[in-house]
């Protein structure tokens, strides 16, 4: 994943600091991600949530609000409405470089933000909210005792993760007048609606309440025990997984046609944690998964590992090539399995220990249906005709047997 750089000049005419995750292959569509109250565009989930859309083809631009994060303005000056205006001045970018955003997602305010931006640009197809509140006002909550402060001085000083940030009346009146009923029920959109159950700063309520009010097609997919920031590395990877399958049925990806010489296209596997060997395996926009290792290895057994790809491989060719078979013959195969393991042993005819070790792919293949011996036996001579047994063949070994026929017991 490529990331650029960039800033382009949000509501006040200050410039605001943003990143732009490219493909490293083609550029299918776009993605606008706002973040959670005084957080930034750096968070973890964002990231993670960039990374993964960016492997399957959808660039994603995140910035940081008006006097966040590396962006100018004074945070004191800011409403909720001008995070709105930040989030259309950010679209208006995209569309500037012919990359008009067709997905909207939101973290927490952020995505009280996009349910009330979406409706003023055009290009968006689809929104996701990440622990989102329903009624923006909800934020005040965490103003604690500084509130009554604000509303009787006009400003104070409030600690929020940490830090401290000066709150204005202005802010106040403008999330309490803020209602995103109407807007949501008017999205004419496909919304996601993702939400923890536990989370403390958001409830679970205000999920019930988005989803409620907005109109079909909506969905909702809960964020189990993930933190109001989805800062776990695995909920955010199960986050990021998810809008990208959901993503993918509501935006138009079209990939270009495969390069010669790659009939089925490029099978692309990115890192997806430098810090372990969680790998991104994607073949076109359509279809990913993750590799990994196991934990003895030093991996975090959160996909199967180069080895398991590969018996899959065997495997799933196999039972496709007696698939085709039995069809073609019209010889009466209810159902295929097959089981692939993977050794390396020394070679049959060292005995020493001293000989180099080769690969040895175990498969046993499981045949159901009212089958005669001599089809039993066919089918099985057949099986080592699966293309991908003969392209492993010319440098591994593979043994090939018949579970037991379980229909004759």
């Amino acid at each position: 994943m490529a990331t650029e750089r960039v800033t382009f000049e949000g509501h006040s005419g200050k410039d605001l600091a943003a990143r732009l995750d490219l493909p490293e292959g083609p550029h299918l569509g776009t993605a606008l991600f706002a973040h959670c109250f005084t957080c930034s565009k750096d968070i973890p989930a964002a990231r993670r949530i960039a990374g993964r859309l960016a492997s399957m083809g959808i660039a994603v631009l995140r910035f940081d609000f008006t006097g966040l994060g590396h962006s100018e303005g004074e945070f004191e000056n800011t409403s909720f409405t001008s995070n709105v205006d930040d989030l259309i001045a950010a679209a208006r970018y995209l569309a500037d470089r012919d990359m008009p955003a067709g997905l909207l997602i939101g973290h927490s305010l952020g995505g009280a933000a996009v349910l009330r931006a979406a409706g003023q640009i055009d290009s968006v197809k689809a929104i996701v909210t990440l622990g989102a509140p329903f009624d923006p006002e909800h934020v005040t909550h965490n103003f604690g005792n500084a509130l009554s402060t604000i509303k009787e001085d006009g400003v104070a000083e409030v600690n929020l993760g940490g830090r401290p940030f000066r709150i204005r009346r202005e802010f106040v009146e403008d999330v309490a007048a803020e209602n995103l009923g109407p807007a949501i029920g008017n999205l004419k959109r496909a919304l996601l609606v993702m939400h923890a159950p536990r989370d403390a700063i958001v409830g679970l309520e205000n999920a019930t309440q988005i989803f409620t009010a907005a109109k079909h097609p909506k969905s909702f997919v809960t964020l189990d025990n993930a933190d109001h920031l989805i800062s776990d590395a695995t909920d955010a990877e199960y986050a990021a997984e998810v809008i990208a399958a959901w993503s993918a049925r509501y935006l138009d990806l079209r990939p270009p046609a495969p390069p010669v010489g790659a009939p089925e296209g490029v099978v692309r596997v990115s890192e997806a944690d430098p810090d372990g060997f969680l790998q991104d395996v994607n073949s076109g926009p359509m279809h990913h998964t993750v590799a990994d290792e196991p934990e003895a290895y030093g991996g975090t057994n959160r996909g199967m590992s180069p080895y398991g790809f590969l018996a899959a491989g065997l495997g799933a060719c196999t039972s496709m090539t007696l698939r085709m078979y039995a069809r073609r013959k019209q010889i009466p195969l209810t159902h295929v399995s097959v089981d692939v393991t993977h050794d390396k042993v020394h070679a049959q005819d060292a005995n020493d220990g001293t000989a180099p070790k080769i690969d040895t792919f175990k498969r046993q293949i499981h045949l159901e249906g009212d089958l005669t011996d001599e089809q039993r036996q066919k089918l099985l001579e057949i099986a080592d005709k699966c293309p991908v047994h003969k392209t492993l063949e010319s440098s591994s070994h593979i043994e090939t047997c018949l579970a037991p026929d379980e229909s004759s017991d």
